[in-house]
């Protein structure tokens, strides 16, 4: 009966939904804690567990998990990215405040730069106010003693300039190297394995597209740094079972899947991997050949 009450209290109140990404993962109480944290504090807020399996410090998996997520919340959800290796250091707490709506929580440590970015930034600050933070905060366990009670303080609505200072600058990661454009060649890396074994790569279908315009006609095929080269496909279906394929997924980046399989496992690679697009000139038949003259003793 409570957990229903609570839930009719935040439709009710027409609470934001709180978001979370952490490194967590699903063995220990750690994500359910923080979720206790948030039921104490905004007991009608609804909370989404977009993922706790983000691999251990993995700062860059938690940046794409969250630049791929926010757009589809509503506009004044609240995401709590907790991937923090710098617990307990130097490195701020911050909260944003986005052009778009969504209000980001976590570690400055370039987990929350992506979205921000691309969301627009309004306004940051630091997580310092001890009145929206819990008692005795650990060094171990922010994620518990000031994120999650920012994020719930957050969609009670409490105004972001109460959490603390304003701050001038963020710490801005890049986690993606450039795309590179050779001559018939566009050249990326792997920058985010999923739960299939996807190799998710940095040369989204903008850039493709632009550099696939000046080879009209030509063969496209992928090559990792091991194995053959690789053809693309508009469908995992449409590639042999168990072959491999490249395909522009859900992330509108080019990626290498294998099919019914994991393509991590089977080419042994990982993020950082590089990954090679090339245009070569389809093979034509050459006109001097002789030609072969039917049989006269042709079956039917």
């Amino acid at each position: 009966m409570v957990a229903r009450g609570a839930r009719s209290i935040g439709r009710a109140a027409g609470l934001p939904p709180i978001a979370l990404i952490t490194d967590f993962g699903y063995r220990d109480h750690y994500a359910g804690v923080i979720k206790g944290v948030i039921a104490a504090i905004a007991p009608g807020a609804q909370v989404i567990d977009i993922t706790h399996g983000i691999a251990p410090q993995a700062v860059a998996a938690g940046a794409i998990a969250l630049a791929q997520s926010w757009r589809y919340f509503p506009r004044r959800a609240v995401f709590a990215a907790i991937v923090d290796p710098g617990v307990g250091t130097a490195r701020r707490a911050i909260a944003i405040e986005t052009i778009a709506g969504a209000r980001l929580v976590g570690p400055d440590n370039g987990i929350l730069w992506p979205a921000a970015q691309a969301a627009g930034v309004r306004r940051v600050v630091e997580l310092t106010a001890a009145r929206y933070r819990l008692e005795g905060v650990s060094a171990t366990f922010h994620g518990r003693d000031i994120f999650a009670p920012a994020a719930a303080h957050l969609a009670r609505g409490v105004r972001l300039g109460a959490l603390g200072p304003a701050v001038g600058e963020i710490v801005k990661r890049e986690f993606a190297p450039p795309v590179i454009e050779r001559e018939h060649e566009l050249c990326g890396a792997v920058i985010y394995v999923d739960g299939f074994g996807n190799l998710v790569t940095n040369i989204d279908r903008v850039s493709y597209t632009r550099w696939v315009s000046r080879f009209r006609g030509n063969r496209l095929s992928v090559k990792l740094s091991r194995g053959a080269s690789i053809e693309l496909y508009p469908a995992y279906g449409a590639a042999p079972a168990g072959g491999a394929l490249a395909i522009f997924g859900s992330f509108e980046m080019l990626e290498v899947a294998v099919r019914d399989g994991s393509a991590a496992a089977r080419f042994a690679v990982g993020a950082g991997a590089p990954v090679t697009l090339r245009a070569a000139k389809a093979p034509t038949m050459n006109n001097s050949s002789k030609k072969i003259k039917p049989s006269r003793n042709r079956s039917r």
